[in-house]
């Protein structure tokens, strides 16, 4: 919204500094930061009258979680409100990418907030069928997808293209709206299972969307992607005000979150910040490069899958507990050792990934 201040621009003066995507990404950080520390606590005192008993705790998880019981949830609504208004305010409103990743972001966040509304209501660990939430997921994500595939350049519209590979390109034709429904869709769920530690989940995703965002505004500039031998999408480093404003709110959400936590965030958090990273992904055509930097997210995922597949077909478990930092708590692992322990990995993997934009 700010940008249009640009026009009142005459010459270096101090409008000017509104064309800047860097200018308007610092505004929409420091924006989300404030409106995070402004309306953290009213936020949790209201859920906290609202929902009375706060998240219900499963009793089949480990002990150490027990004395979590009363913790309100939804706390999601955080960071989704603080990057809502940082990023109506300072990115073009004009760009379609913006508003792609919005979408899929906040109908994410309807899912997720049903599923937890569910939970606390009926003060049951069970929301939303799983069957709803995937079919519901599905349809974002496809809907997400096709709007990619039209606004995409018609060089890579529908096409796969690959990291380190710089001129390799796979036309998947009416197969890529599927790819981008298994990586939207995929993405948000793995976030999902990542939230199961006081400020676990959301460390990664600040770390894995400021790589993306750096990844967006590199490939939205040709100078940028003539050097990195990259393939250009004019557009996509609006998006860096969006993954700017997501770190603010999601450290305006970790002062909350941070062991012992105040507030969880909950599947509307969870769900809609995890769809955010596979959407961003999906529109700046770097999806294999989100199974890197996002590598923390896979695993936790695959080890539910590989838990469930094994113990159905030979009754035993791989696991002492899935997802896997709750095996870690098995082991005896405190819970700030593997939050901590998780969030260097995190930071690893996101330097990987962006090695990926120069190795040739």
């Amino acid at each position: 919204m700010l940008y249009w201040l640009s026009g009142l621009a005459q010459g270096g003066d101090v409008f000017n500094l509104f064309r800047y995507i860097t200018f308007r990404a610092g505004g929409a950080f420091f924006t989300a930061l404030v409106f995070g520390f402004l309306f953290g606590q009213p936020l949790i005192d209201l859920l906290r009258r609202k929902q009375k008993r706060g998240q219900p705790i499963r009793d089949d998880g480990p002990q150490s979680h027990l004395a979590k019981a009363g913790t309100p949830t939804m706390g999601g609504l955080l960071v989704l409100s603080a990057l809502l208004v940082a990023t109506l305010l300072w990115a073009r409103l004009d760009n379609p990418y913006i508003w792609i990743v919005l979408f899929v972001t906040y109908a994410f966040g309807l899912i997720g907030f049903a599923d937890d509304y569910a939970k606390v209501t009926r003060n049951s660990s069970r929301g939303l069928s799983s069957r709803m939430r995937f079919l519901l997921g599905l349809f974002i994500a496809a809907l997400a997808g096709w709007m990619a595939a039209e606004v995409h350049p018609a060089a890579l519209s529908g096409r796969l293209a690959f990291p380190v590979l710089k001129n390799a390109l796979v036309d998947l034709g009416w197969f890529y709206v599927p790819f981008a429904m298994v990586v939207i869709v995929g993405s948000a769920n793995a976030v999902n299972l990542t939230d199961g530690l006081d400020g676990l989940a959301v460390m990664p995703v600040m770390i894995a969307a400021g790589t993306l965002g750096v990844i967006a505004y590199a490939v939205g500039r040709t100078d940028f992607t003539d050097y990195l031998g990259v393939h250009y999408v004019p557009g996509t480093g609006e998006l860096f005000i969006f993954t700017s404003a997501l770190i603010g709110g999601g450290l305006g959400f970790l002062w909350y979150n941070a062991p012992p936590a105040a507030v969880f965030m909950g599947d509307t958090g969870s769900l809609a910040l995890g769809g955010a990273l596979g959407a961003i992904a999906v529109v700046t055509k770097h999806e294999i490069v989100l199974a890197i930097v996002g590598g923390l997210f896979v695993v936790e995922a695959l080890s539910v899958i590989i838990q469930v597949l094994y113990f159905k077909r030979t009754g035993r478990r791989v696991f002492l507990m899935a997802p896997i930092h709750h095996h870690f708590e098995k082991k005896g692992w405190a819970e700030p050792q593997i939050v901590i322990r998780f969030w260097i990995i995190s930071l690893i993997l996101a330097l990987i990934g962006l090695a990926t934009l120069k190795v040739r």
